[in-house]
Parts: C-alpha cells; sequence; structure tokens
C-alpha cells in the first residue's frame, strides 16, 4: 500500500463523517475504509473486483465477481 494514500470521499458523502473513503493502492488496487474507524486497516480490493462489485451497484444485481 502507498506510505500516504490520498482518500477520496463519496460526493454523496454528508459532513457527519459517516462514510466510506476509497484511495488507490497501486496500479491496479485500491483500499476502502470507513471513516469513522479510520485507524483501523482498510480492505484491499483489486481494479477488476472493484469495478464489478460498482457494476453490480448500479445494475441492482447480485455481486457475482469472481475472487482472486
Amino acid at each position: 500500500m502507498n506510505a500516504c494514500p490520498v482518500w477520496r470521499r463519496s460526493s454523496y458523502s454528508t459532513g457527519a463523517n459517516n462514510c466510506v473513503e476509497s484511495a488507490r493502492s497501486g496500479p491496479d488496487a485500491l483500499v476502502v475504509r470507513d471513516s469513522k474507524e479510520a485507524r483501523r486497516p482498510p480492505l484491499s480490493f483489486s481494479g477488476s473486483a472493484w469495478s464489478c462489485f460498482l457494476s453490480a451497484l448500479r445494475e441492482r444485481e447480485p455481486v457475482r465477481c469472481p475472487v482472486g
């Protein structure tokens, strides 16, 4: 993971600090964290797994993404 990731918040986030933040952690990887628990280790995803997840959300379909 990058030493100092640049965390991004959703434009839908409110100022109440209750959102999910994401950051690039490599050429084809990213990390996700809960802004309320920023000191906890983030979850890591490959770029393709994250794209699959977002696509499933947009289509309002069950997430059926390959693992690995």
